[in-house]
Formats: C-alpha cells, structure tokens, sequence
C-alpha cells in the first residue's frame, strides 16, 4: 500500500477552508498544507497575536478570525465573522483542543475540556451549517484521539461534577463525543440528502505543547517528553487527508498507521464510538446546553 503524504493534497485553488487552533501545532500545520495547496485559509484562534504571528507560516493571504471555544459569546460571533467574509465553506477543521487540563470550568459553566473540546465545536459547526450546505461537498473534520478509546460517556454527569476530577477522563470524553458527533453529524447530513461529508482523523503521538498546560505528574511528563512523538508534518497528515482526500467517504476516521505512529489510513473507532444512540443523545443533549440548533434543510 503506498503511503498517503502531503504531495498526495489535490488542488484546492477556490476553497474556502477554516481550520480553529490554527495558531500551532497540529492545526498550524494543517492550515499551512491547505493553504499550500491553493485554498483560501481562515485561522479561527483564541490568541490572536499568537494567529499574526503564525500567519505568514501559512501564506499571505491567510486570514484570521477570533474564537474562544470557552464561550458560546465568541463562537457565535466568529461564526458570523465567518459568514460575513465566504459565502460558502468547503472545509471545517475542528482542531483546537484542550488535553488533561486542571478543573476549570467555561464562560458558560461547562467543564472546561468538554466546553471545549465538544460544544465549542458542536456550536461553531452548527452555526457555520448554511456555509457548509452551500459549497459542493461541504466537510467538517473534528479532530478526535488514541484516547477516545478508553473513554465513556457518563450522561447523568457530562461535566464531572458528581464524579471525582482526575483530568483524564474528561478528556477520554470529549474525545468520544468527538466521534460521537461526528457519527451523528454523517447520519442527519444523509438523512437530509446534503452533499456535505463527516469525517473525524487523530494525529497519533505527535511532537506538540498539547497536554502541558495542567499542574498534574503527567503534565510535567509530556513538557518533558511530549517533543518525542512523530513530526507535526506527519501527525497532520490524518486530518488533512479526511479533509480533502476525493476517495474519502463520509463517516470515516482516519488515524497512523500504527496505531500513534505513520501515515495516515482509515481506522475502526471504538465500539463506544460507533453506538448511535449515544450519538443521538449526545447531539440533543449539545443542542439543549448550546442552545444551538442545526439547521440541515
């Protein structure tokens, strides 16, 4: 089998691309690769200076867009910044992502990875919706991860505030929400004849700041460690190949070939992931927290 790489992006000369956390790591590089490849880039970040900076990283006519995921506030308005520059969307990257955090909670009172990670996200997509629907074959990648796989969703507790906080687990769950939204998403998107595709990818075990931010042992582990995973430029790959690759299908999952490490292939996701009830509540239960509504017709 020959390996999926980055010569392998077609021409996206006329897209339209926005891709959040877009500022470093894992969605610096995916937004460089898009826009290397010709699409138009629009970098949804919380850091703004951090985004100027990066910019030129990515190429000179990439744009920036403030989001805050932590707050509902911002990502409407950063939806309507977006609405108010493309008429369409051919590709959503949801990127941006907390990982084992110290417990924090949301603007809004969410926990925070959740808040993040999850409904940030959920709403962003929600809100960008029309755009997606409007381009030929709209795609929304949300980025998951290997920690999806431990991960269970608790929906008498989303937010850890009857469970005992250990930084983790809320993570293993937003990152199965991920999919779980994603697995949704692909149904309603099916069900409503809309050309626009779900997809989710996670980059493996990748050299990024990712995971360093809390005050716990492992946190101090990854600072020290975290820049042993493979290159940003490989870790990428996943989501940009979900993201513009002509034979990917809808629903699918991409992820290294070796299980953290290689190019990217399709993957099975857990069996947690693949529950559709689950997916169906978990969408209804974001719906009623965002107060958000997907309009798909």
């Amino acid at each position: 089998m020959s390996r999926w790489d980055a010569q392998d992006i077609p021409d996206l000369t006329g897209r339209t691309a926005v891709v959040t956390g877009a500022n470093s790591g894992l969605g610096l590089e995916t937004a460089r690769l898009l826009a290397g490849a010709g699409a138009r880039v629009l970098m949804a970040c919380r850091n703004v200076a951090k985004a100027e900076a990066a910019r030129e990283q990515v190429g000179a006519g990439a744009e920036i867009v403030a989001l805050d995921l932590s707050s509902l506030k911002s990502v409407a308005a950063a939806a309507e910044e977006v609405k108010g520059r493309t008429p369409r969307l051919d590709i959503l990257v949801n990127n941006a992502g907390l990982m084992a955090v110290d417990r924090a909670v949301t603007e809004d009172g969410f926990e925070m990875q959740f808040g993040v990670n999850h409904l940030g996200h959920f709403a962003f997509t929600a809100h960008l919706a029309p755009l997606l629907l409007a381009a030929p074959e709209g795609r929304v990648v949300n980025v998951s991860s290997f920690g999806h796989r431990p991960g269970t969703m608790r929906f008498d507790d989303l937010m850890f505030e009857r469970r005992r906080y250990d930084r983790w687990r809320p993570y293993f769950q937003s990152k199965l929400a991920n999919l779980l939204f994603t697995l949704e998403m692909e149904r309603r998107f099916r069900a409503a004849g809309a050309a626009a595709k779900a997809l989710a990818a996670h980059p493996g075990a990748s050299a990024t700041d990712l995971g360093q931010e809390g005050g716990g042992i492992a946190n101090r582990f990854l600072g020290i460690f975290g820049g042993f995973g493979q290159p940003v430029r490989v870790g990428a790959l996943p989501t940009v190949r979900a993201a513009v690759d002509p034979a990917a299908k809808g629903g699918q999952f991409y992820g290294p070939q070796f299980l953290q490490f290689g190019y990217p292939v399709v993957e099975t996701p857990s069996r947690r992931a693949r529950n559709g009830a689950d997916a169906r509540r978990l969408w209804e239960e974001s719906e009623r927290l965002t107060g958000v509504t997907f309009q798909l017709a």
